[in-house]
C-alpha cells in the first residue's frame, strides 16, 4: 500500500499560523500524520518565500509591529520545518508546464510532486481551483485527515521492493548528496568515496574498506589480490547468483560446488572438507537471503588448510553472526550496492573489506588499472572504480539503514509468525545470527500455481534460483550435475515474496493468505 504523503499548500499553513479558516482541522492532520509510519508530510521549496511574505503581511493586518511579526513568522517557519520535509522543484522547468498552466504558484508545487510516487500524494488545499495539472488529486484539511487514518485507502500492485517510498523518505538528503557532487564535479574518485569507505569501516569494524564499481567487481578484485589463477579450484555454493562462480571462471579457475543446507539454504559447512584438494586456493560461501552461514566452522576448515575465505556478503549487509557485522568474519567480505539490496545505490556499486593491510593495498591497486600510482603499473588489474556519485547516494541512504535494519528484522518476524501459523514451509534462521531479509523466501510444491494466484491478486514474487550454477549451460561442463541434490529440489521450490522496510502487515497477511490457498490447491 505503500506511504501516503501529503503536501500542504500555503493557504492550510497561513490558516493554521493565523488559527482561522480550517485551522483545527490542519493540526489535527499535521499530529497524526507525524505519529504515523506511513505519511510524510511535505512543502515545496517555492512555497517557502511566498508563506514569509503572506505570513508577514498578514500579522502586520492584525496590529503586530515589523520587528514582533519578523520575530513571529521565523519562529513559526522554523516550527514548520521540524514537522515537514522540503521538496525542491525539479520538473518546473519541463515545457510542458508552461503550456498547460494556469497558475504558476500552483503548477510549481505539482511538478515538484513528479519526484514523489504516482498515486500516493495528495495536496492538501482549502483552493477549490488549486491548478494540479490534471496530476494530483487535492484534499481539504478534513478529507486529508480521514485518507490518512485509513478511512480511504490507496489502491493498485505492492511493490516487490519498495524504492519509491524510500526515496522519497530520503529526497532531501538524496538531492543534497548528488547535488554536492554535481557542484564539486569530482565524478570519479572524489571526496565522497574515501567518505563513504571510513564510515563502512566504522560500521562493519573491518579495517579496510575499498569501494568498486559493483558487486561482481568485488568478488573479481578480491579473487585477483588473492592471486587466484588457471588451474586453481575454489570452493563455493552452486544456490546463489551466477557471479559467485563466474569470477572464478573468468580467471581461469574451477569453481567446486558443494551442496546446501536444507533449511537456511546456505552452503553446508560440514560438507566443504571433503572437497578441497591439493588444487583448491579459496572458499566462498555465500551469505543467502541476507543471512550469514556457519562462518566460524568454514573459518576453522580453511585455517587447517591455510585457505583465504572470501564471505559473498551481496545480500547480507547489516547482518550479524555471533554479533560480528557481515562483511567482516572471514580474511575478505564482499557486498553489492546493487539498488535492491538491503543498502543500494541507484545503479553499480560494491565494496570489499578486509583487515589485511596487504590485501587492502592489492585491491586498491587492481580498481584502478593496477596502479600503484598515476600510469604505474604494478599488477594488472580493471576499471572497477566506484562512481562518486553513486558513493554520494548510498552515503545519504545510511542516514536511515539503522532504521531499515530494524524494520527487516521486525518484518521477516512477522512473515516467519504467519507462515508458521498457516503452516507455510519457509526459509530458516539461526539463533546465533541475524537476517536483513534481502529476500523474504517460502518453499512451495506448485510454484505454478502460486505464481498465477499472486499475479492475479497484483502482488508480485520472484525465484532466487530457479536452476542451480553446477546445472547452467555454461557451468555444468565444469563440474558433476547431480552432486547437490538440496540445491536441486530448493530450487524447483523457493519463493520469494515482497519484503522491505516499508511493508506494511496487511500486505504481509495477503501474501500469506495467498500461500494458504495455493497450499490447498492440487499441483498440476
Amino acid at each position: 500500500m505503500g506511504v501516503k504523503h501529503l503536501v500542504l499548500d500555503v493557504n492550510i499553513i497561513i490558516d493554521w499560523w493565523l488559527n482561522v479558516g480550517s485551522a483545527e482541522a490542519t493540526h489535527s492532520l499535521i499530529e497524526t500524520a507525524r505519529q504515523r509510519k506511513n505519511n510524510r508530510l511535505w512543502v515545496v521549496a517555492s512555497s517557502i518565500p511566498i508563506l514569509d511574505f503572506v505570513a508577514r503581511r498578514a500579522f502586520k493586518q492584525h496590529g503586530k509591529t515589523p520587528k514582533e511579526t519578523q520575530q513571529i513568522v521565523a519562529r513559526l517557519i522554523e516550527q514548520l520545518l521540524e514537522d515537514v520535509q522540503v521538496l525542491s522543484n525539479h520538473g518546473f522547468e519541463q515545457a510542458d508546464v508552461y503550456k498547460v498552466a494556469e497558475n504558476f504558484e500552483d503548477a510549481q508545487i505539482t511538478a515538484a510532486l513528479r519526484s514523489l510516487p504516482k498515486g500516493q500524494v495528495r495536496i492538501i488545499t482549502e483552493n477549490t481551483d488549486f491548478d494540479h495539472l490534471g496530476e494530483v488529486e487535492t484534499l481539504t484539511p478534513q478529507a486529508g485527515l480521514a485518507w490518512v487514518t485509513g478511512e480511504t485507502t490507496l489502491t493498485g500492485s505492492i511493490p516487490f521492493i519498495d524504492l519509491a517510498t524510500q526515496q522519497a523518505c530520503l529526497r532531501p538528503q538524496l538531492e543534497r548528496s548528488i547535488e554536492g557532487v554535481l557542484r564539486h564535479g569530482q565524478y570519479i574518485m572524489g571526496s565522497e568515496v574515501s567518505l563513504l569507505e571510513a564510515k563502512l569501516v566504522a560500521y562493519t569494524g573491518a579495517k579496510h574498506c575499498i569501494t568498486v564499481a559493483s558487486g561482481t567487481e568485488a568478488l573479481l578484485i578480491s579473487l585477483m589480490a588473492l592471486g587466484i589463477s588457471a588451474g586453481d579450484e575454489v570452493i563455493t555454493t552452486p544456490f546463489t547468483f551466477v557471479a559467485t562462480a563466474e569470477v572464478v571462471v573468468l580467471l581461469g579457475a574451477k569453481p567446486v560446488f558443494v551442496d546446501i543446507e536444507p533449511d537456511t539454504c546456505n552452503i553446508n559447512a560440514r560438507l566443504i572438507e571433503a572437497a578441497i584438494t591439493d588444487k583448491t586456493k579459496a572458499i566462498i560461501p555465500v551469505s543467502m537471503y541476507g543471512q550469514p552461514a556457519d562462518m566460524d566452522e568454514i573459518n576453522a576448515i580453511a585455517d587447517k588448510y591455510n585457505l583465504p575465505v572470501i564471505e559473498d556478503a551481496a545480500q547480507s549487509f547489516g547482518a550479524t553472526y555471533k554479533g560480528r557485522k557481515s562483511c567482516n568474519l572471514s580474511t575478505i567480505g564482499c557486498t553489492s550496492f546493487f539498488p535492491s539490496k538491503p543498502l543500494g545505490c541507484y545503479g553499480d556499486g560494491g565494496a570489499i573489506f578486509t583487515n589485511d593491510a596487504v590485501i587492502a593495498q592489492a585491491c586498491k591497486e587492481i580498481r584502478v588499472h593496477g596502479q600503484s600510482r598515476r600510469y604505474y603499473h604494478t599488477r594488472v588489474g580493471v576499471g572497477g572504480r566506484m562512481d562518486t556519485l553513486q558513493c554520494a547516494i548510498v552515503l545519504a541512504k545510511l542516514a536511515r539503514f539503522d532504521w531499515e535494519v530494524e524494520q527487516r528484522i521486525a518484518i521477516g518476524q512477522r512473515y516467519n509468525q504467519l507462515m508458521d501459523e498457516a503452516g507455510i514451509q519457509r526459509v530458516q534462521q539461526r539463533n546465533d545470527r541475524t537476517s536483513v531479509f534481502a529476500q523474504y523466501t517460502v518453499l512451495v510444491d506448485n510454484r505454478v500455481e502460486a505464481e498465477i494466484l499472486f499475479r492475479e491478486a497484483k502482488i508480485p514474487t520472484a525465484v532466487h534460483y530457479p536452476v542451480p550454477l553446477n546445472e547452467q549451460p555454461a557451468y555444468q561442463h565444469l563440474c558433476c550435475t547431480d552432486c547437490t541434490p538440496i540445491a536441486k529440489d530448493r530450487a524447483q521450490r523457493v519463493m520469494s515474496l515482497p519484503m522491505g522496510a516499508d511493508l506494511n502487515e496487511i500486505d504481509q497477511a495477503k501474501a500469506t493468505e495467498i500461500l494458504s490457498v495455493n497450499k490447498q490447491t492440487p499441483a498440476t
